[in-house]
């Protein structure tokens, strides 16, 4: 067992921020494989940001990029991206920026709509709660969510930089390696 993976920033192996016990966190048994998928019109490799924030907040979780791609908001080229980045044998979880507002351009949640066999609605409405106590009224033009497609974790979220932050440190990160055990992305005995 590799010490520390699975454990999310600011957090011990069993312990949640604040104190709480979890029975369901620890460490895992192998850093959860995470492809990170940046939609944008304007970014790419080199001016990414937030996809960079992203990457280093999966790694400082104990975690593994193991794949990066850039698209633009193109509901058939997203889709694209995101169905090769799940038939990746060394892919646990998808992890997309951007394309997630109310702007026409914004289809990311459409893209992917149809590769996704079951939503985890508790993700997005937990997002727009904590957003909400950082951009007020606004957190609720998010359409920031999560659900499972081909057996792995698929979580969009916003292009924003605080929004981010906020999903990696808070929700995203510290139940990596939980989702993917209850996904069975890790062999028995692991």
């Amino acid at each position: 067992m590799t010490p520390g993976v699975g454990r999310g920033p600011g957090t011990r192996a069993g312990r949640r921020p604040g104190g709480t016990r979890d029975a369901h966190a620890g460490a895992a048994p192998r850093p959860v494989g995470c492809a990170i998928v940046t939609v944008s019109d304007t970014r790419g490799r080199g001016d990414d940001p937030s996809g960079d924030l992203l990457l280093r907040r999966v790694e400082r979780g104990g975690h593994a990029v193991v794949s990066r791609d850039w698209v633009t908001d193109d509901a058939p080229a997203i889709r694209r991206v995101v169905r090769a980045a799940l038939a990746r044998r060394d892919v646990d979880a998808v992890l997309v920026t951007g394309g997630t507002g109310v702007a026409p351009r914004d289809v990311t949640p459409e893209a992917v709509a149809p590769l996704v066999q079951r939503w985890l609605p508790g993700f997005g409405e937990l997002f727009r709660v904590l957003s909400h106590r950082e951009v007020g009224g606004a957190a609720w033009l998010s359409r920031a969510a999560a659900g499972v497609a081909r057996g792995r974790l698929l979580v969009i979220l916003p292009g924003s930089l605080a929004a981010v932050r906020l999903a990696a440190d808070r929700l995203l990160v510290p139940e990596l390696a939980h989702a993917a055990r209850l996904l069975g992305r890790f062999k028995r005995g692991e």
